[in-house]
């Protein structure tokens, strides 16, 4: 199982075996077994399942030894994400003494997580849900990462970066991974889809709540909201940056990014599988 898109640095551009990451989380052992291709695996449609397997390609990365979060929040994929964490590396290459703002960190905290593992980044990283953050600060706790991130909410549902950043801020980068949808109910309707497409209808296999899967004006505008709020602090990061699944969105963002007065728009693509994303990214 080879994700050739992933990022050359990527330790799971190989694919996974399974042997080693049952003894990195013993739990995963219940849920692999050889599909009728012969090819070990999981059964992706089942959320367990997918979380445990996340949980050992997690463990396997030096420094982290434990996340723990509800099952009502979003299980990230982690070689997904560490691509992110690559790719802003690359971005970033000669800075030293690197800290970066992560907008909507989410329960898991995972972006300051794998930061932290893989470069030894520092971090702030805010949501709008308390909750969340007092999981993601116990995570950071239990990781012995506490001095190496700062949690922050935004107590402003409306507001991005605006409630968040202080004069004092000086960050290498911004990353956010925003709301793909619209509303609660565009989200819960994607989620039947992709459980059917899984060939089963019974079992949702991501979960997340509102602020994490849905935003009014969905991607685009908040994409759009994050691009103006950061021309409203130009010298608070010298790079902003946001995944953007839809490449329509890419177009627009550009557009405006010139009309703002952005000196640099660069668009950086990624792959997992037969998933095509990509990270935009633009300074002042």
């Amino acid at each position: 199982m080879k994700d050739k898109g992933l990022h050359p640095k990527n330790k799971f551009n190989k694919g996974y075996n399974f042997d080693e990451l049952i003894i990195i989380n013993p739990a995963l052992k219940e849920y692999v077994a050889k599909n009728q291709f012969d090819t070990v695996t999981i059964d992706f449609s089942n959320p367990d399942a997918v979380k445990e397997l996340n949980k050992a390609l997690l463990f396997s990365l030096d420094k982290i030894s434990t996340w723990n979060f509800g099952d009502k929040n979003l299980c990230p994929p982690i070689p997904g994400r560490l691509d992110y964490i690559h790719h802003l590396a690359d971005l970033l290459s000669g800075e030293k003494d690197i800290k970066i703002l992560d907008i909507g960190t989410g329960a898991t905290g995972i972006y300051p997580l794998l930061g932290i593992a893989e470069y030894d980044w520092n971090f702030v990283a805010t949501d709008i849900d308390l909750d969340s953050l007092d999981t993601a600060q116990d995570i950071m706790d239990d990781n012995n990462f506490t001095n190496k991130i700062e949690l922050r909410q935004q107590l402003n549902e409306e507001q991005i970066l605006k409630g968040i950043l202080k004069d004092t801020d000086s960050f290498s980068a911004t990353m956010c991974n925003p709301p793909f949808y619209k509303s609660a109910e565009e989200a819960q309707g994607a989620n039947g889809r992709k459980s059917r497409n899984l060939g089963n209808n019974a079992v949702r296999n991501f979960a997340g709540n509102n602020n994490e899967l849905w935003y009014i004006g969905g991607e685009k505008a908040f994409l759009h909201n994050y691009l103006y709020e950061s021309s409203l602090f130009p010298k608070s990061s010298k790079w902003y940056t946001s995944l953007v699944s839809k490449k329509e969105n890419v177009k627009s963002l550009e557009k405006s990014s010139a009309k703002l007065g952005a000196a640099e728009f660069k668009i950086i693509p990624m792959h997992q599988g037969n998933k095509v994303t990509r990270i935009v990214a633009w300074r002042f």
